[in-house]
């Protein structure tokens, strides 16, 4: 029989970086009952994206962020969008380059990652944040 759940999810961030929610996600996952199946992430923001990765050696990560300073960086005169800061514009462009949205099949109760990837959020904003990611799992 078919199932459904939703969860929410709240991950402090410390600012800019990624933040690992697999293990979050796994244990909320392992607390449906839902064995086989397809979860959809959402994170409810502009300014921060969701991100599979890996998640063995930390330096992809740092790359990563000094990739996207390079591509979209702060300050600059371009934007005009700078209520918020300097990092302001840049963190909606680094946001819509990336995901907002993710889905991971289900199985055998575990999420269906390979060996080194992880799930993260991204925050693109220099100060610390509160962020919401909307689990939908369906599945039986």
């Amino acid at each position: 029989m078919l199932k459904q759940a939703q969860h929410d999810f709240t991950v402090a961030t410390r600012g800019r970086g990624l933040y690992e929610i697999t293990g979050l996600v796994q244990a909320w996952l392992a607390r449906t009952g839902i064995k086989t199946g397809l979860l959809t992430l959402h994170i409810l923001h502009t300014s921060a994206s969701l991100l599979i990765q890996e998640n063995a050696d930390p330096d992809v990560r740092l790359d990563l962020e000094r990739f996207f300073e390079r591509l979209v960086p702060d300050g600059d005169p371009l934007f005009e969008h700078v209520i918020e800061g300097e990092d302001d514009m840049p963190a909606h462009l680094r946001t819509a380059l990336t995901n907002v949205n993710l889905t991971v099949p289900v199985r055998d109760g575990e999420l269906a990652l390979g060996p080194w990837q992880g799930i993260y959020v991204w925050e693109h904003r220099d100060q610390p944040h509160s962020r919401r990611v909307v689990a939908h799992l369906i599945g039986e």
